[in-house]
């Protein structure tokens, strides 16, 4: 019998809003693994939940995926976390892999599964829902994402000028995933259409380390890649 693994959604950065499920199933699980930058670096993940994990009762896996867009690069490191969570799962042990937000979401998860699944279909694997930076982003900002007929469109941030300005002009609500590295084309389209007052920009959103920031004053500034957008007209 192969164990189970779990995708679990641990929230937008605040460990209070990681599910009761979720901590249940943290507790049951024998193996813990969680996604991170590079060795030595800090997960994002991990920090949510390390308050909740007795580290010394559990198997703890931090797999490395590499900041890059090689292709090459990033199936290894996937391959990687597909046949270490692999070799646990054959022995029988239940398995959770960590991710913040929601797992089907813009998640590290969603590879995962992929792979897992065209390697070893004989894996079971369940996916516990987490509340995403989306939903978190809208209860710190007082920002109501959609109401009666609005339409709310979820984007990837883009160097794209034309892009960037339709979505905007086609939804009541955007909310921008991955801000910062155009910040500067956003604002030059927001101020285009005379929407700077509309917009509002958030860090690492409900965590000990959120930002919220002055729009007007982010031309230039160098802020961290867990940023996002929302601008409601």
């Amino acid at each position: 019998m192969y164990g189970t693994l779990y995708g679990i959604g641990v929230g937008p950065g605040d460990p209070e809003l990681i599910t009761v499920k979720a901590m249940h199933l943290m507790e049951a699980c024998p193996v813990i693994s969680y996604p991170k930058k590079g060795k030595g670096d800090d997960s994002y993940a991990y920090k949510i939940i390390e308050g909740y994990v007795n580290v010394e009762e559990k198997e703890m896996l931090g797999f490395v995926f590499s900041m890059t867009s090689d292709p090459d690069v990033l199936h290894n490191d996937w391959m990687k976390c597909v046949e270490g969570l692999y070799e646990k799962l054959a022995e029988g042990k239940d398995c959770i892999f960590v991710t913040e937000g929601d797992p089907f979401l813009y998640s590290t998860f969603i590879y995962l599964m992929r792979l897992m699944e065209e390697h070893h279909p004989e894996v079971p694997i369940k996916v516990i829902p987490g509340i995403s930076s989306i939903n978190g982003a809208a209860a710190t900002l007082g920002i109501p994402l959609a109401d009666g007929n609005d339409r709310i469109g979820i984007i990837p941030a883009q160097d794209d000028y034309e892009l960037m300005k339709k979505a905007i002009e086609e939804h009541e609500c955007v909310v921008f995933l991955k801000a910062a590295k155009v910040m500067n084309l956003l604002i030059q389209v927001l101020r285009d259409l005379n929407l700077i007052d509309k917009a509002r920009v958030v860090t690492k959103v409900t965590s000990n380390e959120e930002i919220v920031w002055d729009v007007e004053k982010l031309e230039n500034q160098k802020i961290g890649y867990l940023t996002l957008m929302v601008v409601r007209k």
